[in-house]
């Protein structure tokens, strides 16, 4: 475990070669850009960004929290506003993410004169596929939608020569390397592909040969864990009552927004029940969950009015959630990896983050 990291004065400060004033995209964008308070890109920004206006294929590596979704879509939008006509696909493994990419595409893009929209199961297709009447410039979806939503003749990605694939890693583990095959395959034989993942197997490097032409490999990756999240062990002694040491451990003044993941869809759906019973104000978000109740308990645990989430491996990748102060493994992570993810979701950016694991003795 790396319990009690120290961030040192000595440890590599990353000097950006850009600001985002020097990129040479429309003035609109740069307003808006400013406007959201960007000024220092992070590393994937600076490093993905000229290569991304330059029209190069990109795979992106770095650790969750970094800034991807800006790295991508900044090139994007610009390209979009200089190209008329042009369309561009971005593909997330789960809804959250989906609906997140979208809220920073608005933001961006305000009074540039397109739209986009999002298609992802759990919610209604059919206004979805009104949507996508009117000829959205982005489309953003997770690729079971996507597919089903091209079956049905709504969706004709023959004009679309731009895709993203973000947590291409996430996606190819929730099974979906066949609809990702099927989807990139009907669009327009020449690309531009941007590739963004966490990791680098060997399913990830067949695909990027498969789809990616000359790609510039952008790494930015400096650990496997953040440096700046304290991890420790909570044994569970024989006999003990696990929920208890739960409830507990949230009642202290300083646990006050808490990531709690749990290995199965009805665990965590039982576990935020028994916590709110508890008085300890708690919400879930997993799979058998609808698309809108899956939104609301994100956007309630955002903005501070609940202060557990629990979750499945669901909420792992991918979000940006502000300022989680623990995050708790009630429930043992599948992999090493699943665990570096779960992790990745408090001591974002500058801020110090604490991770705790149940270790029942």
């Amino acid at each position: 475990m790396n319990k009690a990291v120290v961030v040192t004065e000595e440890e590599t400060v990353f000097v950006p070669e850009h600001s985002f004033a020097d990129f040479d995209v429309d003035p609109r964008l740069k307003a808006n850009i400013i406007r959201k308070g960007y000024d220092t890109p992070t590393p994937i920004q600076d490093k993905a960004i000229p290569h991304g206006l330059l029209g190069q294929d990109i795979v992106g590596l770095a650790e969750t929290g970094t800034g991807k979704t800006a790295a991508f879509l900044i090139p994007l939008i610009d390209k979009v506003v200089k190209h008329v006509g042009e369309h561009v696909l971005i593909m997330a493994p789960t809804r959250e993410l989906a609906v997140q990419i979208e809220k920073e595409l608005a933001g961006f893009a305000k009074g540039l004169g397109f739209r986009g929209m999002v298609a992802v199961g759990g919610a209604s297709i059919v206004p979805q596929m009104t949507a996508l009447r009117h000829d959205p410039a982005f489309v953003i979806g997770t690729p079971g939608r996507l597919k089903d939503l091209m079956e049905r003749a709504s969706l004709n990605l023959s004009t679309f020569g731009t895709v993203v694939l973000d947590e291409a890693d996430r996606m190819l583990d929730m099974g979906f390397i066949d609809d990702m095959r099927f989807i990139l395959a009907k669009m327009r034989p020449e690309r531009h592909t941007l590739f963004f993942s966490a990791t680098m197997g060997k399913d990830i490097e067949r695909l990027i040969g498969d789809f990616l032409t000359e790609p510039v490999m952008i790494s930015v990756k400096t650990r496997e864990t953040a440096g700046n999240v304290e991890q420790d062990v909570v044994r569970i002694a024989r006999g003990a009552d696990k929920f208890t040491v739960l409830a507990d451990l949230l009642r202290q003044p300083d646990f006050h927004r808490v990531l709690v993941f749990g290995r199965t869809k009805h665990g965590v759906e039982r576990l935020a029940k028994e916590l709110s019973r508890a008085h300890i104000h708690a919400e879930s978000i997993h799979g058998n969950k609808t698309h809108n109740a899956r939104m609301r308990a994100l956007e309630e645990f955002k903005r501070g009015r609940v202060q557990a989430l629990v979750a499945t491996d669901v909420a792992a990748r991918g979000l940006d959630i502000p300022a989680v102060s623990h995050v708790i493994n009630y429930d043992l992570p599948s992999t090493y990896e699943d665990y570096v993810h779960r992790i990745g979701r408090t001591g974002r950016a500058s801020l110090r983050g604490k991770a705790l694991t149940f270790v029942q003795s």
